[in-house]
């Protein structure tokens, strides 16, 4: 077979990108993930810039064509976008995101021109892969869903989490990749070499896999997560507004010798205001068996006629909420509404209006412990929730992935607790309307999960944490510097050779 053959090339890292999504939960093949960037490393040797944009591309779209197909459901099933247009706009992302994969390459072919050393240029390939990768968490407020680190949580790389990030063990892995490319295509790569940095590697992983980053803080307590299973098609109705939260209520009254109840984002479907009374209900029944709540709700700031995607604590002090603060663009709030807002409206692309949570929200105090809150996808963002350490002794995270029902988001949404878990050392509590619910511990195993698109109750006993692990001191800079100084060298290496 030729390997220098321009179509065969394409073909492969569209086949590449299209089963990459299956390392990813639920599937969780993880393997796969460092043969198909194999794969698209491959391509990339010896290829043009551009040859190596139109092959980076289309890894793209096999990658996120298949990996975010839950958009689509998104839009048309629960969004009311109509049929034709929701393909549009899909094909559209997906297009957009297959570009951070083409620059990637671009990136690298100009800088392998001039590299001439195979350890080089394995670093090249790993480094600009892993910087676009975090561009592409960054601009216009971050899309970090299927990133490869996350892949990993369930291998040995993993253990490579509360030191370098999700961020590092992507790196780690393109790595790799890199090294079983360039043995591939060049075949004259050391083997001694490239079998040291492979068992390295791994030998440190699992050294690090035993070492405990965070300590215990006090007692145990008890935690019951609900599961409601609402339909997202009837969540808003009028007639099931109340059937909805007695629901909830009667589903906590059976577990009032827990120390935390938690219901998921927007359990209650009504601004606060108008369920004050239930609210006020609730609380007195939980505080006189000495159980606190979150629940999530919509809030509304009367005074500036601005509503909040909330989480409110019920307890024996004074209610208490957080507000979102990472807003998803397009669904959560319009971005340059005034450049876009005419065309949403021409289009008919139904659009909430939601406003941002200030930054530095005092955390929620329930059950004795410091909690630290986060609301749908932005425990998907973990230098942003490396704010809520130290004082947090326990995560949470609320979630309504009805949205996504029958496809894999909702388990690639908590791969992400999952690493945050590992990330900052402590348990992760997630309650979701339809699944997943979990409970997982500071180390990011499960301790149990909800069976998805039922009605359910979680009940564990979860331990606090104190303390700190290296990734909640340095954050993302270590990685991000490492792999930027990597480039930069190679850009040096360009212009002295020019």
């Amino acid at each position: 077979m030729n390997f220098s053959n321009d179509k065969w090339h394409v073909a492969s890292t569209l086949i590449a990108g299209a089963i990459l999504p299956l390392a990813f939960a639920p599937h969780n093949y993880y393997v796969i993930a460092l043969f198909s960037l194999a794969v698209l490393f491959i391509s990339w040797i010896d290829a043009t810039p551009k040859q190596a944009f139109l092959r980076g591309w289309f890894f793209g779209v096999g990658l996120f064509g298949f990996g975010v197909t839950w958009i689509y459901t998104s839009m048309h099933d629960y969004g009311g976008v109509s049929f034709g247009l929701s393909i549009f706009l899909v094909s559209l992302f997906v297009s957009f995101l297959a570009l951070f994969p083409a620059f990637s390459g671009m990136l690298v072919a100009r800088l392998l021109s001039s590299a001439t050393k195979p350890i080089a240029c394995v670093c090249l390939l790993a480094s600009s892969w892993v910087f676009i990768e975090w561009v592409r968490g960054m601009i216009f407020t971050g899309f970090p869903w299927l990133n490869v680190g996350y892949s990993q949580i369930e291998g040995p790389l993993s253990a490579f989490a509360p030191v370098l990030g999700v961020y590092g063990i992507s790196g780690l892995l393109a790595l790799l990749a890199a090294i079983l490319a360039w043995v591939f295509v060049r075949r004259k790569f050391l083997w001694v070499t490239g079998y040291l940095l492979f068992a390295s590697i791994i030998t440190i992983g699992l050294g690090l896999s035993q070492l405990q980053w965070t300590q215990t803080l006090g007692k145990p307590i008890k935690v019951s997560l609900i599961q409601g299973n609402i339909p997202q098609d009837m969540k808003w109705l009028p007639e099931l507004r109340q059937p909805s939260m007695d629901l909830y209520r009667d589903l906590s009254r059976d577990n009032w010798d827990s120390d935390l109840i938690i219901w998921p984002e927007t359990a209650l479907p009504d601004f606060y205001h108008r369920s004050l009374g239930f609210i006020d209900d609730l609380n007195i029944e939980a505080q006189q068996n000495k159980t606190d709540i979150l629940l999530g709700v919509l809030y509304m700031d009367i005074e500036s006629d601005r509503y909040y995607n909330s989480v409110i604590a019920l307890s024996d002090k004074n209610n208490a909420f957080y507000h979102k603060r990472h807003l998803v663009p397009f669904t959560e709030y319009l971005p340059m509404k005034s450049v876009l807002g005419a065309l949403v409206d021409f289009m008919n692309v139904p659009m909430s209006n939601f406003g941002a949570g200030k930054k530095g929200q005092t955390l929620l105090h329930v059950a004795g412990v410091d909690v630290g809150v986060s609301i749908c996808f932005e425990d998907a963002f973990g230098e942003e929730m490396i704010a809520l350490l130290p004082q947090a002794s326990v995560l949470v995270n609320v979630s309504n992935d009805a949205w996504f029902e029958g496809t894999d988001a909702p388990y690639q949404h908590l791969q992400m607790a999952q690493m945050r878990a590992l990330e900052l050392g402590r348990p992760m509590l997630r309650a979701t309307n339809t699944g997943v619910t979990a409970v997982m511990d500071h180390l990011g195993r499960f301790q149990s999960i909800a069976p998805n698109l039922e009605i359910a109750v979680l009940t564990e006993s979860i331990q606090p944490m104190k303390g700190i692990t290296p990734y909640v001191r340095f954050g993302n800079a270590p990685v991000v510097i490492c792999f930027l100084l990597i480039l930069a060298f190679g850009v040096y290496n360009i212009r002295n050779s020019a």
